[in-house]
């Protein structure tokens, strides 16, 4: 049943086999077995590709309840686990896990060594219900019921520009014309025009002569002198050759949340991360 929903979720053999940690040859005699098993066809193989069938369609929902139940199963059991030693997976945007978690984790390390860790490094928010992550760092409020959140810092991004941009285009001045200025901004862009509309910035999608959603990237982009960007403090100053600019306008907030899963939050192992992360991510400065 798990080869079943990971291979209709993941729409190939491939894929389901890395996401279970099987071969794709072991992965195809499991759904094999199962259509043997059930006497039904649930998926048409069409070359290299997969597409559900209709009796294929009726039984996922069944499954997906099964697997649900199986999560709060592993959840509870994970969470009931009194063990310091063992892996945890924290889940952080790739410019935090670049340029700031490394120093946290390894202090980690030095005090308690048997705990070893999976670093998944996204801009998405991993699905904790699912164990995608044991730990999530976000920059926003964690609105599912069974999530526990903590506020542990928040901190403000400010416009920056490269020693290189400024030589060539000047000190921007929103009291003289700013048309002329090129930005380097993150995606989804057209939010981004508005939110900087909101602060008195009004720009248009033709100034930002790059945009990303990876926030090393970013800085990369505006340290080669591409454009001004916007990024928290603590990633900027870490460059000498990175300065402040338009230093007039409001800085904008980065609510930093650590979240877990009330569950996980019980184990010894899961809390002892949790609770060295929050310190960490408080004193980010």
């Amino acid at each position: 049943m798990r080869a079943f929903l990971a291979t209709a979720e993941s729409g190939s053999l491939s894929a389901a086999a890395r996401r279970l940690g099987l071969t794709q040859p072991t992965l195809s005699r499991q759904i094999a077995a199962l259509e043997s098993d059930l006497g039904l066809t649930l998926f048409e193989r069409i070359g290299r590709s997969l597409s559900i069938t209709t009796a294929g369609l009726d039984l996922l929902e069944h499954v997906r309840d099964m697997g649900a139940a199986a999560d709060r199963v592993a959840l509870a059991a994970s969470g009931k686990a009194q063990e310091i030693e063992g892996l945890v997976t924290i889940s952080a945007s790739d410019a935090m896990s670049a340029f700031f978690l490394p120093d946290i984790l390894r202090e980690i390390h030095e005090t308690t060594p048997g705990i070893r860790f999976e670093l998944v490094s996204s801009n998405q928010l991993s699905d904790l219900m699912r164990r995608e992550a044991d730990i999530a760092i976000r920059h926003a409020r964690p609105e599912q019921p069974d999530l526990i959140g903590r506020l542990v810092n928040e901190a403000s991004a400010r416009f920056f520009a490269s020693a290189r941009y400024l030589e060539r285009h000047g000190t921007p001045d929103l009291k003289s014309e700013i048309g002329h200025h090129s930005f380097v901004g993150f995606e989804p862009l057209e939010r981004l025009i508005a939110t900087l509309a909101a602060i008195g910035l009004k720009l248009t999608a033709e100034q930002f002569v790059a945009s990303t959603n990876n926030g090393v990237a970013m800085r990369e982009l505006v340290l080669k002198g591409l454009g001004i960007g916007i990024m928290p403090d603590q990633f900027a100053n870490q460059k000498p050759e990175l300065s402040q600019v338009l230093n007039d306008l409001p800085a904008l907030p980065v609510p930093v949340w650590l979240v877990t899963h009330r569950e996980l939050h019980t184990s010894r192992r899961i809390r002892i991360v949790f609770d060295r992360l929050a310190e960490g991510l408080a004193n980010w400065r």
